[in-house]
């Protein structure tokens, strides 16, 4: 956990207790189904094949209603992951999403976003292991060094716990200070600053019982229109 409210959660899949037992892939990610949790928008299992493609980096552009954010993956710092979030882009799995959660925590700048029903429960209807960070820095804010920085520019999972990613994902817009314990998978171009900038300025929406939250649906409106990897 992060502290009260701050974990960046993204459902919790689990096996069903009933009927048969839950489909894995055969190859090294191990993607899992996750009865109990089925897809918020009907996604089939990613491709395993035995050798994950661990080289190299995708060029990924989310179109949104606030600007474009464009996205870099690298294969090798997490290939599992990457190979799931092209096939849930090729898929479509992405396209017409709202970005569900902006928060702005001294300590915690970050858009989450990719869960088609907005709620910050949907997934892909399955899990999988996962690729955490190594040699990041300490967070100069925590002095026991449990928390490193996720610098401003990162894109990572978000999770409910280990080996619980799914399609859930976060791009941090100001330097953040978290245990190490979600994948970065890629970063944000300059263009992609720009525009979580603009919904940063935005605000947070507030409610009747929080007039200025610092956790929440952005007052912006973001949506993801459109998400495609240069080669899909």
């Amino acid at each position: 956990m992060l502290g009260a409210g701050l974990m960046l959660a993204a459902g919790t899949g689990t096996a069903s207790a009933e009927g048969a037992p839950p489909k894995v892939t055969k190859g090294p990610c191990q993607y899992t189904q996750t009865p109990d949790e089925p897809a918020a928008r009907p996604v089939p299992l990613p491709p395993d094949p035995r050798r994950t493609p661990d080289r190299g980096k995708v060029p990924v552009q989310l179109k949104t209603n606030q600007g474009n954010i464009d996205l870099t993956l690298d294969r090798a710092k997490a290939p599992c992951t990457v190979q799931s979030f092209l096939h849930l882009a090729k898929h479509r799995f992405y396209d017409r999403t709202t970005c569900h959660r902006l928060t702005a925590y001294p300590t915690l700048k970050v858009l989450q976003c990719g869960d088609p029903s907005g709620t910050g429960e949907g997934g892909p209807g399955y899990k999988y292991k996962d690729e955490l960070p190594v040699g990041l820095p300490p967070a100069p804010t925590d002095p026991t060094g449990a928390r490193k920085v996720y610098s401003r520019g990162v894109l990572a999972m978000a999770n409910a716990g280990p080996a619980t990613n799914g399609s859930q994902f976060f791009v941090v817009y100001g330097d953040s200070a978290l245990r190490p314990n979600y994948t970065i998978f890629g970063t944000v171009g300059h263009e992609g600053l720009e525009t979580l900038d603009d919904v940063a300025a935005g605000g947070i929406k507030p409610t009747p019982e929080n007039p200025a939250p610092v956790d929440g649906a952005p007052v912006l409106k973001t949506d993801i229109l459109r998400a495609r990897a240069w080669f899909c």
